[in-house]
Formats: C-alpha cells, sequence, structure tokens
C-alpha cells in the first residue's frame, strides 16, 4: 500500500485539487474519531452490556457536535467530485456511447462505495447468521449486531447524491445559485410545514433537499463561484445559533437517544445552517492547507488514506465494538461513562480501535480499488441502460438506508424497521442492495470502446 500511495502521489497532476482529497479523508475520519468518542459501553447491574452515548450521559458536550458533525463537508467534496466526473465522461459520450453515459457515471462512481459495502454487508450477514444459528445472543453482541449497520444510512444519502447529481448539474449550469437557492427555500419550507403547521410526514422530504442543497456547494466549488467563504460561514453560523435558540431545535447536531426532535433524523434547516458553516469555514482554510499538502510526505499519506477511507468507515465501529468485547471477556472492569476513570481509558481505546480498524483494512481493502472505466455499448441495450441502472441505485438506495435501521439482528426473526412508512426486513435489504448492486454493475459496463479517466 506505501508503494502504491507513493507511486501515485508522484503521478498526481499539477492541476488536481489536492485540498479536496484531504476533506474527503479528514472528514471520514472526524467521524470515526467522534463514534468512538462518543460510543459510553457500561455494565449494568445484571451484568448485561449496554452501549449509551456520552453526550446524553453529558449535555454539556453536545455543542463539540457542532465540529464533529462533518458529514457535511463530505457530501460538499462529493458534489464537487461528481461535477467533474460527469463533465469529463460527458465530453468523450459526445463522440462514443452517449446514450449509455447516465449508466457508465453512475458505476464509475459507485464502484468504491459499493464494492466494500457489499463485501462488508456479506461478512457480517453471514456472521450475524452463523451466530443466531449457533444460539449466541444477547448482551454487547446483540447491541453490535445492530449498531455496526448504522453507519450504512450516509451510504445511502451518498447514493441518492450520485443518482440526482445529472438532472441537478444541468439546473446548476443553467440558474447557477438559484439552483441552490431553490432546494434551501425547499428545506425551509419543509420545516415551517413540519414546525409551524404540523403536516405529517412532510420532514422526510427534508432528507433531500438538506442533503441535496449541500452537495450543490460542490458543483459551485467546482465552477470557482463560493465566493468569499467566510461570508457562508458566518451566514450559516448566525442561522444555526438563531434556530436552535430560538426555535424547536436540540443544540445537538446528530441524533440523540429519546429525544423528540433530531437535527439528523430527517435533516433540519439547522443542520443545513450547520452544513454551510463548516463548508464556508473550511473553504476560508484553503490556502494554507494547500501550502501544507506541497509537503510530499503529506500529500503521500493524503493519498494513501483516500486509498482505503471507504472501507476503514465501514469497518471502525466493528473495532470498537471488538475492543470492547474484548476487554468484557478479560474481565476488565470498565468505569462509567464520563468519569475521570472514563476518560483516562480513552486514549488506549482509540489507539487499540485504530490498530483494529487497520488490520482490517488490510484485509478488506482490495475490494475498494476501482476498475477502468469504458463509455461504449453497455452490457443491456442502450435504451435499457439508463432505466436499468436508475432501478439498480434505487435498490441499493432503499437497501442499504434498510439495513441501517433494522441492522443484523434476528435474521430468522424477521425483525423490521420502519422505512418512510414502509417495514423493511434485513434479508429483504440485503436482497435489494445486491439486486441493485449487480443492475449498476451490468448497465454501466460497457465493451471497449474508449476509456474514460
Amino acid at each position: 500500500m506505501a508503494s502504491s500511495a507513493h507511486a501515485l502521489a508522484a503521478a498526481t497532476p499539477a492541476s488536481r485539487d489536492k485540498y479536496v482529497d484531504l476533506l474527503r479523508v479528514a472528514s471520514l475520519g472526524t467521524v470515526v474519531l467522534g463514534h468512538w468518542l462518543m460510543a459510553a459501553v457500561s455494565v449494568r447491574g445484571d451484568g448485561r452490556a449496554e452501549v449509551g452515548n456520552l453526550l446524553a450521559v453529558e449535555p454539556r458536550l453536545q455543542l463539540l457536535t457542532w465540529a464533529l458533525q462533518v458529514m457535511p463537508v463530505f457530501f460538499f467534496v462529493g458534489g464537487f467530485s461528481h461535477a467533474l466526473s460527469y463533465r469529463s465522461l460527458r465530453r468523450k459520450a459526445g463522440e462514443n456511447g452517449g446514450g449509455t453515459l447516465y449508466s457508465v457515471f453512475l458505476r464509475a462512481r459507485l464502484q468504491r462505495l459499493l464494492r466494500p459495502t457489499v463485501v462488508f454487508i456479506g461478512v457480517w450477514g453471514a456472521l450475524a447468521l452463523a451466530l443466531q444459528l449457533a444460539g449466541r445472543e444477547g448482551g454487547l453482541l446483540d447491541v453490535s449486531l445492530r449498531l455496526v449497520a448504522q453507519p450504512l444510512w450516509f451510504i445511502g444519502i451518498y447514493l441518492a447524491m450520485v443518482a440526482f447529481t445529472p438532472p441537478l448539474l444541468r439546473l446548476h449550469e443553467r440558474y447557477g445559485w438559484g439552483a441552490f437557492g431553490g432546494l434551501v427555500a425547499a428545506a425551509g419550507l419543509v420545516d415551517v410545514l413540519r414546525f409551524g403547521f404540523g403536516v405529517p410526514y412532510v420532514e422526510f422530504l427534508n432528507f433531500a433537499f438538506v442533503w441535496l442543497a449541500v452537495h450543490q456547494l460542490g458543483f459551485l466549488r467546482a465552477d470557482g463561484k463560493l465566493g468569499r467563504p467566510y461570508l457562508l460561514a458566518g451566514a450559516g453560523l448566525a442561522g444555526v445559533v438563531l434556530l436552535v435558540a430560538y426555535g424547536p431545535y436540540p443544540l445537538s447536531m446528530v441524533g440523540m437517544p429519546g429525544e423528540k426532535i433530531s437535527n439528523m433524523a430527517p435533516p433540519t434547516f439547522a443542520l443545513l445552517c450547520h452544513g454551510l458553516w463548516l463548508v464556508g469555514g473550511v473553504e476560508s482554510l484553503r490556502g494554507p492547507a494547500r501550502r501544507w499538502l506541497r509537503r510530499p510526505r503529506v500529500w503521500r499519506a493524503v493519498v494513501a488514506a483516500n486509498g482505503v477511507s471507504m472501507t476503514a468507515f465501514l469497518w471502525h465501529l466493528t473495532a470498537m465494538l471488538g475492543v470492547y468485547g474484548a476487554l468484557l471477556a478479560l474481565g476488565v472492569r470498565l468505569p462509567e461513562p464520563a468519569t475521570g476513570a472514563w476518560w483516562a481509558q480513552v486514549p488506549v481505546r482509540v489507539v487499540v480501535a485504530g490498530a483494529v480498524t487497520a488490520l482490517l483494512v488490510t484485509v478488506f481493502r482490495r475490494f475498494e480499488q476501482p476498475s477502468a472505466v469504458v463509455l461504449g455499448e453497455s452490457g443491456v441495450s442502450p435504451a435499457g441502460a439508463r432505466p436499468a441502472a436508475a432501478l439498480g441505485v434505487t435498490l441499493c438506495l432503499f437497501g442499504v438506508l434498510g439495513l441501517s435501521m433494522v441492522g443484523f439482528g434476528g435474521l430468522l426473526e424477521g425483525r423490521t424497521a420502519v422505512l418512510i412508512a414502509v417495514r423493511v426486513t434485513a434479508p429483504v435489504a440485503v436482497a435489494m442492495t445486491l439486486v441493485g448492486w449487480l443492475l449498476v454493475e451490468r448497465a454501466g459496463r460497457g465493451r471497449p470502446a474508449a476509456v474514460a479517466a
């Protein structure tokens, strides 16, 4: 991996925006660290282990989520990358295989996302089934089977962003800031209908409007139209402060157990303002960060991390829960969360979880390596490639979102979760994901005609 990163770093074209790569790695790394810190495992009086949330134990720390909830930055970076990728393919499609452009674009963007995700689902699904057949259940194991699937919500949202890139990019190219403003206005209207008039189910629309608005900022960044980012940061920060202080919005920018209103599920207008200030903030640091990235060692580290970032993200909770499981198996006393003894254990737990994650990355990282992207004749007819790809990404989206809610527990018991008023089970969610992935792969796999970068 080190030699590969060294070669890729040396071959980096001068035109590449290295800061975007740094933001991608830093945002995922921050999420991983945040998850490791927030997990508060304790042992109840009856000897059963339970996983709580540090932010619920110590509510004053919820303000930290205004820095640690950095998923908006990752989606912003996604918008930038998707715009460049689609435009590159579109230029080549003018002469080669324009009829399959959408399907090839989907496959190209989703390979590094779906392949490691499908492997993760397959490994955990098989493990969960084996454990249930063996009668192994209860305690931290049951909690783990549910928790390890929760980060898949991010995969589902990202799938939707890729799927909507072509039409939203056309809107951006026509209306610029107006397209972004329309999404912001729609997100605000949803919250007015939700909190002001009590309209049922309307809040789920903000899964689209909030995250796609942040994604749209990436298009503006690709065209150099963000202007003065500190103005964006100031407006976003002022907005979120006012909304939390005087509106119905909670302080935490991540979901909290038992709360009636969450800024995350579904996303609120306050979370959108939070995303604006984060994007404006990181963009304001672009100059000094670019100078730092000119150092060869720094850039090689970023390249190496980018090559395994999705694999590390998928497996980091597995590593963390494995560390806690090992501590319990060895009879190590777990102190009460947020106490001095608990904080003293944090560095050790984080280091060990990092080492276990690195080991898992070594095992599974090869599934994150993309293959060549080809424009030309698809694996299905040109007329059927686009709808097949659209159906595939939709199935994947609902499959991974459903699995993030129901988890891997109770595979043989038909355990269900409600996904936007529809009940789903883990086997159904897994089947939807696999079928959708195969459709995307088949529709976007062209026969050799012209290789797209």
